[in-house]
């Protein structure tokens, strides 16, 4: 019996059998405290959907070898820009949500190349390095959001230069995933096509990884040595990654901030690769070792640990407002325990 138990835990891993155990106990909890809990199911499911683009980003990242991609603030910049674009197109509903993605996707692409030429250059210490190139990159754009010649009024401030701070999306396409052929089950939205999008994200790049350039980027992460020896190219393979993980955080933040309902400029973007590389860890995921399921798992019990325990944990203490040091402590605490176990991983994987 000990050893099965063992191997479960083995197996699963500590860290998300202990937060899975810690969400249970936060839903119980509700309970008695009436909350409601139709609505904190329905707010799981729409966090659950409206983050798991970005999620699934880190999948390409890991695979190809550059590890977790702390710089997706770079794609989701891209994003950003390209729903920018549709907006000053004067496009609302699913054509500027649709226009707003394909804008911003050949911006990431373009970006994804010069970020993944720059982590080609420095092989083993990828990660430190695209965490600067995300910190940087979204600074940087702080000049560019006071620069850039938008004219609609929804997005320049009505006095001076520059872009606005918060962008609502309200009249054009907030929730355009989120409401389609959604229903109600005992008061419980089911967000359906926000969740469709966001399986179909998953089933396409499960599909990909099964092809033959997935393949041999896989190889190319699991051992960059034996892949040279293969005729594998390396180089092409960490940018093919690296620019799939760039796309996938511009149409990830797309997918956020339509459901959201506004678009943040400035510094907003900056520590949202954190919550990501989070995310995927809680599934299960380590530096090198990534699977579908680590994605799916891995935003589920993020998002609801933050969802149910976040108003759980306020009722409880009514002195001040403590959430958003429960975030940090969550986010924060499982980076450092998986980049501690970097051979391993979050499920001792070897």
């Amino acid at each position: 019996m000990k050893e099965r138990i063992k191997s479960f835990i083995n197996k699963v891993g500590l860290p998300r059998i202990i937060i899975a155990l810690f969400f249970l106990i936060l839903c119980f909890m509700a309970v008695p405290l009436n909350l409601s809990i139709p609505g904190l199911i329905s707010d799981v499911l729409v966090r659950f959907g409206m983050n798991g683009i970005l999620v699934l980003a880190m999948v390409p990242g890991i695979l190809c070898g550059i590890g977790l991609n702390f710089g997706l603030p770079v794609g989701i910049l891209a994003g950003i820009l390209g729903g920018l674009i549709s907006i000053e197109f004067n496009l609302s509903g699913g054509v500027g949500f649709a226009v707003g993605t394909l804008i911003g996707t050949p911006i990431a692409i373009v970006f994804g190349y010069l970020y993944g030429a720059l982590l080609n250059r420095v092989k083993g210490s990828e990660m430190m390095i695209a965490t600067y190139a995300g910190f940087s990159t979204v600074s940087l754009m702080c000049i560019g959001w006071l620069l850039l010649p938008f004219k609609s009024n929804e997005i320049k401030w009505p006095i001076g230069t520059g872009l606005r701070t918060t962008i609502t999306l309200e009249h054009r396409y907030a929730g355009i995933l989120d409401n389609l052929w959604s229903f109600n089950i005992g008061g419980v939205k089911i967000p359906s096509g926000l969740l469709l999008f966001f399986f179909i994200g998953c089933f396409l790049m499960w599909l990909f990884t099964k092809t033959k350039t997935g393949i041999m980027m896989t190889a190319e992460g699991d051992n960059p040595k034996f892949a040279k020896a293969s005729a594998i190219q390396v180089n092409k393979m960490r940018m093919i990654g690296t620019i799939i993980s760039t796309a996938l955080g511009s149409i990830g933040i797309m997918v956020y901030s339509q459901s959201y309902g506004f678009f943040q400029l400035y510094q907003a973007p900056m520590m949202m690769g954190l919550t990501a590389v989070a995310a995927v860890l809680i599934g299960g995921a380590s530096v090198n070792k990534v699977k579908i399921s680590h994605v799916i798992i891995g935003t589920f019990l993020y998002q609801g640990l933050l969802t149910v325990g976040l108003p759980v944990i306020n009722k409880i203490i009514s002195e001040g407002n403590i959430s958003e040091v429960i975030r940090l402590i969550v986010s924060n605490g499982i980076i450092i325990y998986a980049l501690t176990k970097a051979r391993g991983g979050a499920g001792n994987e070897k």
